[in-house]
């Protein structure tokens, strides 16, 4: 009898120690981040990580990191669905030399950022960029800066199925080198389509401000932005490019000012509609470089730019 309580109580212990080690290691629906957190932590709220790298791992897909205070967290890759959200505080990036986030997700994935304040310091490359598989990302209340290091503020390079993406009440500014980088590219690859939204978004000062690309994919290229203001930008404020293939944004209460071209299109299917927008003070206020669709309806004001150039379809609201 004493045999079999000693064998009871050696099980148990072990079982005690197992339970013990799993609950240790489950991940948490919910995680933390401080500026004076520990990677070594749970994440929980009185024991948080220091960065979002730490938290990631101990967070569960579907799952939530939250800012308990300010602090710089570090850059993230993401490989599943997640939200990072500091609404009542600053979640800080430095992304110099590197992507400030990277979003590397399974498909039918939903990704969250807000709140987050990524610089790149003159170096980093992309602030937030999708690549591979297009999945839902949802970016609000960001500001990007200073990504000069051959990216963007926002770059998305799906390769396949299709990104939907939308960049709401955030700020865009001093991002790119080129002709072809700046606040926001869309540019899927292989197979991919993009459908892209952008609200009350202030791109300033990139390269460029935005530009939509599908002449590097078979899939298609589609957006709005509406009540966003595309200034100062040092080569185009908005783009469309088109390959073989559907390249469309529609324009809705856009102001597109100070930029060197104001509205570009370049491609037989690239179509920029325009409506309810202002179009001032640029180089070139409008512009189809080659081919393209300019469209506008009627209720756009065109002028005091150096050249104004001319839409090529007059559209009656329906």
């Amino acid at each position: 009898m004493r045999f079999l309580t000693v064998c009871a109580s050696v099980v148990g212990v072990a079982f005690m120690v197992f339970a013990s080690a799993g609950s240790a290691n489950a991940q948490a629906t919910r995680t933390w981040v401080s500026g004076v957190g520990d990677d070594a932590n749970p994440c929980s709220r009185t024991a948080p990580c220091k960065t979002y790298a730490g938290a990631i791992s101990k967070t569960a897909t579907n799952g939530e990191i939250n800012c308990l205070d300010p602090g710089g967290f570090g850059t993230l890759t993401i490989t599943k669905s997640i939200s990072v959200v500091c609404d009542y505080t600053e979640g800080g990036v430095l992304s110099a030399n590197v992507n400030g986030f990277i979003i590397n997700a399974p498909a039918g994935s939903i990704v969250t950022l807000k709140g987050q304040d990524i610089e790149c310091v003159g170096t980093g490359v992309n602030g937030i960029e999708m690549i591979n598989v297009g999945v839902i990302l949802h970016i609000h209340k960001v500001q990007i800066r200073n990504c000069r290091g051959g990216g963007n503020g926002v770059l998305i390079a799906n390769s396949s199925a299709t990104a939907l993406v939308s960049l709401v009440d955030s700020y865009i500014t001093d991002n790119g080198n080129s002709t072809i980088t700046g606040g926001l590219l869309v540019r899927p690859t292989g197979s991919g389509s993009v459908f892209v939204d952008v609200n009350r978004t202030q791109f300033e000062a990139n390269a460029l401000g935005i530009r939509i690309d599908s002449s590097a994919t078979t899939g298609v290229v589609r957006g709005l932005v509406r009540d966003s203001v595309l200034f100062a930008n040092t080569n185009n404020g908005v783009t469309a490019v088109s390959g073989g293939t559907l390249s469309q944004l529609m324009l809705d209460k856009v102001s597109v000012v100070g930029n060197t071209f104001g509205i570009v299109v370049n491609g037989a299917a690239a179509t920029i509609n325009t409506t309810n927008s202002t179009v001032t003070a640029n180089g070139t206020g409008l512009f189809v470089n080659g081919s393209g669709t300019l469209n506008t309806y009627h209720t756009n004001a065109v002028n005091n730019n150096n050249s104004d150039g001319a839409f090529t379809n007059f559209i009656s609201p329906q």
